[in-house]
């Protein structure tokens, strides 16, 4: 009961308070936001859409192209129309139920881009190192089947976590972020956090460690393959896998950056370093991923130029 009256207590509304530190250049980073945000919708939906419209490319590695830009479109849509709104704002307060949205929009997102980029690690193993069998492997059926493993396992899994958040008895409601994250909102508790800490150091690493050491791993059986092979073997393998190693590599040092982050007290950093810093995992993938796709893979590439 006690616990109850204590969380019925907590703030309803949580601060951002490194929108304080923008100051006068606000609207200026509101125009750059807006522009980048536009951009983002834009390069996703078109791939997208030539991927959907086109017969062609009804294949296992454009299917997961196109999961990765669902996927950005999804996560920059949980932060940018906020993020603008708290931008031109005075107060900078965000509800409790809209903060924890936010927070699970963009904890899922970062989730299924890693599960999607180890979907997609496994279906390059399989066509380097299996390419008379991979079309049996990879069939309509375990496609549909690896999609929705890369959505449902992290929609659930986090679950857990987010409810154990929420239920947590506040003590202040200072967040020093530009949007709600786990780790901030956890050390306003008025309580011991211990369940929360081994929650979600369990779940982090089932949702990013184990999708990490995956599609390492694959990358080492297709590298002993490819060792084995011609050089010209080897030249059109490292051509199929260079968008994705790309990607994945671009999405690892933005994902570490921000993990670090989390655990410093950003108020005492320079915000324009935490602005980049915590904004990088979500505006360039989201942003990089689709020039990638775009550009390198020819019948994608085609396919735009056609449509432009």
């Amino acid at each position: 009961m006690s616990g109850r009256l204590a969380n019925d207590s907590s703030p309803f509304y949580f601060q951002l308070t490194l929108f304080r530190e923008i100051g006068a250049s606000r609207y200026l980073f509101f125009s750059l936001t807006l522009l980048l945000y536009a951009v983002i919708v834009s390069f996703n939906v078109v791939i997208i859409l030539v991927i959907c419209l086109e017969k062609t490319l009804h294949e296992p590695m454009y299917v997961f192209i196109s999961c990765l830009s669902l996927n950005s479109l999804y996560g920059s849509s949980g932060f940018f129309p906020r993020f603008l709104m708290d931008l031109l704002s005075d107060t900078h307060l965000i509800s409790r139920p809209a903060c924890f949205t936010q927070l699970y929009i963009i904890y899922s997102y970062a989730s299924c881009e890693l599960f999607v980029l180890s979907i997609m690690a496994y279906d390059r193993y399989v066509a380097i190192c299996k390419p008379l069998h991979y079309h049996s492997i990879m069939s309509p059926r375990t496609m549909c089947m690896l999609v929705a493993a890369a959505w449902l396992i992290p929609v659930f899994s986090l679950g857990g976590p987010l409810y154990l958040t929420i239920r947590l008895p506040l003590c202040g409601n200072q967040v020093p972020r530009f949007f709600c994250i786990s780790w901030p909102v956890v050390q306003l508790s008025c309580v011991d956090t211990s369940i929360n800490n081994f929650t979600g150091l369990f779940v982090g690493i089932a949702t990013v460690f184990l999708p990490l050491c995956f599609v390492l791993y694959t990358y080492l059986r297709i590298l002993l393959v490819c060792q084995q092979k011609s050089s010209e073997f080897r030249g059109k393998a490292l051509q199929t896998c260079l968008p994705h190693i790309v990607s994945f590599v671009n999405y690892s040092i933005t994902l570490f950056c921000e993990v670090s982050l989390s655990r410093y007290k950003a108020d005492q950093l320079d915000p324009f370093i935490v602005m980049i810093l915590s904004l990088e995992f979500i505006i360039i993938p989201c942003l990089l991923n689709p020039l990638i796709y775009g550009l390198k893979l020819p019948k994608i590439r085609v396919m735009i130029y056609r449509m432009v």
